[in-house]
Parts: structure tokens; C-alpha cells; sequence
């Protein structure tokens, strides 16, 4: 299953719409049949609710900005049920229901495995997760970690002639630490 455009746009639109995390976005899409009627519905369901002003939801022109700003850095927004989300975060409590990816991902397809650690490893401990994630790449899984400096970073640069990924909670135009 792959998404349309429109559909994708209000995937987006839903997500970013106030009060409207993981689990209540599957909850709406379930209940509605799809994004779009989930919206239409929202104003009505959040006034019933009891909430006293209208509850904020993401403009249809926003959305298309960033599905434009997304597409113009190289990367694209994928779905859970699409192929390239992750299986194993397909099972997590909550999880998102779009993924932001970028880059060669064949990967995704690989068992994942994270390397976490210190900022401010050791020239020793960067060496031995170096040669972690090189060695656990090469026998075909993916290292999926966050951006930090140190660890995270040494485990990075080994997995770059395999495939690796970076989770980037800031968004893709938003890299922390820099």
C-alpha cells in the first residue's frame, strides 16, 4: 500500500494537528476510514470534548510547504503500512505514524541495531564502537542511532560504506547538535 499525494498531505495535515498524537491519530483514522474525514471531524469532536475554542488543525498550505521543503532537501515522507517504514517500529506503542527519510534505504530492511553512548568518549571506547559497527554491519545489520557527538557519531562514520540511520527528532531541516 502506498499512499496518494493527497493522502500523504493529510497524513501530514492530521499529524501535526493540535492535540493529535500517535495513538489518537490511529484511533481517527480508524474510526473515520482516512485522514480526510478524520479533519472534516476534528472541529466537532474536540467542541464535544469540551474544548472551548477551535482546536487548531494544520492548514492544507503548510503541509504542501513542507512535503515541498521535504522533497527539495532529497527526502520523502513515508507511512507506517508503506514498504519503506521500518517493520519492527510498525509494532512499537505509539509510534509515529509518518517517518521523514532520506538517503539510500536499503538499509531499512536490515536488522536494526542501535550503538549509543557518551559525548565525550574516550579515544579507546570511539576505536572499539568503530570497529562494532563496522563488524556488525558487514555481517548485514543497520545501525540506527541518533546524530550525538562521540559515540553515536564513531558509530556513524564506520556504518557509512553500509548503510546506516540517523534519527533526527528535530526534523530533517533541523539537525541538533549541528
Amino acid at each position: 500500500m502506498r499512499l496518494s499525494y493527497d493522502q500523504k498531505r493529510d497524513w501530514l495535515r492530521l499529524s501535526l494537528s493540535e492535540n493529535v498524537g500517535p495513538a489518537t491519530f490511529r484511533t481517527l483514522i480508524n474510526r473515520y476510514g482516512g485522514a480526510s474525514a478524520a479533519l472534516e471531524a476534528l472541529p466537532e469532536l474536540s467542541a464535544r470534548g469540551g474544548m472551548k475554542r477551535r482546536i487548531k488543525v494544520c492548514p492544507i498550505d503548510a503541509a504542501e510547504q513542507i512535503l515541498q521543503q521535504t522533497d527539495a532537501l532529497g527526502a520523502h515522507w513515508v507511512a507506517i503500512g508503506e514498504p519503506d517504514f521500518p517493520a519492527l517500529l510498525r509494532h512499537a506503542d505509539a509510534c509515529p505514524p509518518l517517518l521523514c527519510l532520506k538517503g539510500t534505504l536499503t538499509c531499512l530492511h536490515n536488522p536494526p541495531i542501535s550503538i549509543v553512548g557518551a559525548r565525550n568518549a574516550s579515544a579507546a571506547g570511539l576505536k572499539f564502537t568503530r570497529q562494532i559497527a563496522a563488524g556488525l554491519c558487514s555481517s548485514g545489520f543497520c545501525v540506527v542511532s541518533g546524530l550525538a557527538r562521540g559515540v553515536d557519531t564513531a558509530a556513524h562514520h564506520a556504518s557509512c560504506a553500509y548503510g546506516t540511520l540517523a534519527v533526527i527528532a528535530g526534523g530533517i531541516d533541523n539537525i541538533y547538535p549541528p
